[in-house]
């Protein structure tokens, strides 16, 4: 689906006017099950969120804002606060897209009254559709608890960056039986209890296809397979703003390579007083 924005200059940038636009639901994912792929990507500002908005189902504000942001070394420090603040700037900067934030480290996992408060406070603070926990068979009573409240919730299993120091690394998962049978059992798990839609990442692929054909919601692949419901990449990496990216990053772009480009050209031009120019300067009235 293709959409234009128009901007009304005459107030504030973060404020984009739709032209004409309808925000997407969780009712509306959750249907397109085998049909036409979701795409979905991060967004951390309000600004990215109004440059992805018109080509994405989803906008992920993940908690991979901790490394992508704020250079931490993982997403164990991400704090409620910090996602709950950048979750309303995409969803101020978006009108398309369901917007869908990551529940951050410590705050769901303790009981479903923890996982609720928690939610309760992001969907309230942010006005986004939806919230993303971390957590197989384990976390299948806190879904069905927070989807029987009105919570929406996304799913997410195999790869689970949180679980980072109890899975000993980054590995893709599922190459052993006994593995690949129990990230199914998460998967079909977590459908049962009521998740709308799960992200299954960094599985090899005969799991991923094994998911997507076990479960009834939509499945988000990351470094899965082509056969998911959509895929979902940290924009970042895709375009290409890193050296390094995991194996199943695709750039599409060298963002990276633009920006230092600009600013040497920058640099340039101050450094030979070249900038500003007369086109940049306020002159006197006659």
């Amino acid at each position: 689906m293709s959409t234009t924005f128009t901007l009304d200059t005459g107030t504030s940038r973060a404020n984009p006017t739709p032209a004409p636009m309808r925000r997407l639901t969780v009712p509306a994912i959750a249907a397109r099950k085998g049909g036409e792929p979701i795409v979905m990507l991060t967004a951390y500002t309000a600004r990215t969120a109004q440059l992805l908005d018109p080509h994405c189902d989803m906008l992920l504000v993940g908690d991979s804002l901790g490394q992508v942001i704020y250079g931490l070394p993982s997403t164990l420090s991400v704090t409620l606060d910090m996602m709950c603040a950048h979750g309303a700037a995409v969803v101020r900067g978006s009108y398309h897209s369901v917007v869908v934030i990551d529940m951050p480290f410590g705050s769901y996992e303790a009981s479903p009254q923890q996982a609720f408060a928690s939610a309760a406070r992001i969907m309230a603070e942010t006005g986004a559709a939806a919230v993303k926990l971390e957590g197989g068979a384990a976390m299948a009573p806190t879904i069905a608890f927070l989807a029987q409240r009105g919570i929406p919730v996304m799913a997410h299993i195999g790869l689970t960056p949180q679980a980072v120091n109890v899975l000993g690394g980054y590995g893709a998962r599922g190459r052993s039986d006994a593995e690949h049978a129990k990230i199914l059992g998460d998967a079909r798990a977590v459908a049962d209890a009521g998740a709308f839609a799960l992200v299954v990442e960094g599985v090899v692929e005969p799991l991923a296809v094994a998911i997507t054909e076990g479960v009834s919601c939509p499945v988000i692949g990351i470094g899965a397979s082509a056969k998911c419901d959509g895929q979902v990449l940290v924009t970042e990496d895709m375009l290409g703003m890193f050296e390094r990216t995991p194996r199943f990053v695709k750039k599409f772009d060298d963002m990276a390579g633009r920006i230092s480009a600009a600013v040497a050209h920058y640099a340039a031009d101050v450094r030979g007083r070249s900038f500003p120019g007369p086109d940049q300067l306020y002159q006197p009235k006659p």
